[in-house]
Parts: structure tokens; C-alpha cells; sequence
């Protein structure tokens, strides 16, 4: 939470930067008596800074009446260089799957305890997809989800692990089979889900390396089913990772 933001000499600048630093990993939405509050600025001046935060696509005002940072504010946190590297060297590689395979592909990191989506090429129509770029999404119920919580730490592991939440019937949601599965992604080096996040929809993800072997992202991608492909899938998958690692050098 900010603080002095509501003294008279405080500028504007200093006032729309507390309103947007009250947003963090614990409060996604917040209602505009929470942003004054967080803010430490007078409501009307809350309102008003909002009001045009809203307008410039800074932020984005739910139906329920609460906000939430907007797509401007994403399209900007792109330019950040660990993720606008991660991007331009997985790009090319991305859009060799997508070709390759006509399926939707996903490059996804670790945000706290979600899977953020730095990219998604659409593939069928046919398959249904609820991931977005810059979108966010639990890890436990999509491949790229399940790499990266394979790869997370253990104080990590164990929160998501004591908050499974199920998404359809065939959410895994038992904590010591998901861990049993975690072991198994570690194990075999890539992780699948079968209409885990949504009806119709499988996926296989495998892990994007450091050259320190450290796991920083996850490459994924969604079809109606892995029966017949699966293999030619993760061949894929391994190939663009290898590469990936190789353009990301040290």
C-alpha cells in the first residue's frame, strides 16, 4: 500500500501509480472503496484517477462493480525484458508447432501460484479454449499448468495442492494423485490433461530449460484428443524447447 499520496503536494503521476501499485497477487479485484483505501486517497480523487484509468484501458471495471488491471497495462508489461526475450526467441519455434500441428499452442510462466499465458496461437476452432494471452489460469488442470507446478517449489506445490479446485468431472482434485502425477512429469519430462480445464479439449506440455537446467516457462498445446498423435505431438514440443533453450544461450 502506498503512502503520503494524500497530501497536498503529492502529483498526480504519484497518485495513479498508488492506485495501480494497490493490485498484487492477493488482491486482483478490488473495489473502488478498497483502491481509495489501498491508494491512501481521498474517494472522490479515487474515483476520478479510476474513471480515466478505465477509459485509457489501464484498468477494467467488472460488472460486480470491482477492478482489475486492464489489457493496456499487460500490452506495456510485455516490453518488461525477461518476458519480451522469452517471447522473441520462442516465437519462431511457437509457430513451427502451430504449422506443424494446427493446434493451439500456449507459452505459459509461473505467476505465483497461476499459469500466465505470454502466448497462445489459436489452432481448431472445433476444440474449445478458455486461455487468452495474458490470461491467467490454474495450474493444476492444463498441461503447461502442470509442468510448471512440477517444476515450482515446495511451499508452492503444497498450497496449490491444499486448494484443488474442480473444473470438470474430470478435474483431478485428490492432492496425493496430483502428486503422484508431479513426480511423474518430473520423471518422464512432460505432462498431459484429458478435459481437465475444459470438455473437448487435451493437452501435452513440455518444459522450456535455462542452459543452468533451471525450468522458466512451459510450451504446450491443446487438440480434441492425444490418442493418435501424441507422440508426434511431444516430438514437437521437445524439439521447440530444445530450441528455445539453445536462442535463450545462458
Amino acid at each position: 500500500m502506498a503512502g503520503n499520496t494524500s497530501t497536498p503536494g503529492a502529483s498526480v503521476v504519484s497518485r495513479t501509480l498508488a492506485l495501480l501499485y494497490a493490485f498484487d497477487e492477493r488482491h486482483r479485484e478490488l473495489t473502488l472503496t478498497e483502491l481509495s483505501r489501498r491508494a491512501d486517497l481521498p474517494t472522490p480523487t479515487a474515483h476520478r484517477l479510476v474513471g480515466e484509468l478505465v477509459t485509457g484501458g489501464a484498468l477494467l471495471r467488472r460488472p460486480n462493480g470491482k477492478y482489475i488491471v486492464g489489457r493496456r497495462l499487460w500490452d506495456v508489461g510485455l516490453l518488461a525484458s525477461v518476458q519480451t526475450g522469452l517471447r522473441q526467441v520462442a516465437s519462431p519455434f511457437l509457430n513451427d508447432i502451430h504449422a506443424a500441428t494446427l493446434a493451439t499452442v500456449h507459452l505459459a510462466v509461473r505467476d505465483g501460484m497461476e499459469a500466465l499465458y505470454l502466448e497462445r496461437l489459436s489452432g481448431r476452432a472445433s476444440v474449445p479454449v478458455v486461455s487468452h494471452m495474458g490470461g491467467r489460469l490454474p495450474m493444476h488442470a492444463a498441461g503447461v499448468g502442470k509442468v510448471l507446478l512440477a517444476h515450482a517449489p515446495p511451499d508452492v506445490q503444497d498450497h496449490v495442492l491444499a486448494n484443488l479446485t474442480r473444473l470438470t468431472p474430470y478435474t483431478i482434485t485428490q492432492p496425493d494423485r496430483l502428486r503422484q502425477q508431479l513426480d511423474k512429469i518430473r520423471r518422464d519430462g512432460y505432462a498431459t490433461t484429458v478435459e481437465e480445464m475444459t470438455l473437448g479439449a487435451c493437452s501435452i506440455a513440455v518444459p522450456v530449460r535455462r542452459a543452468d537446467d533451471t525450468v522458466i516457462a512451459a510450451i504446450g498445446i491443446v487438440v480434441a484428443n492425444l490418442r493418435r498423435d501424441r507422440n508426434r505431438y511431444l516430438a514437437a514440443l521437445q524439439v521447440a524447447a530444445q530450441g528455445i533453450r539453445r536462442s535463450l544461450g545462458s
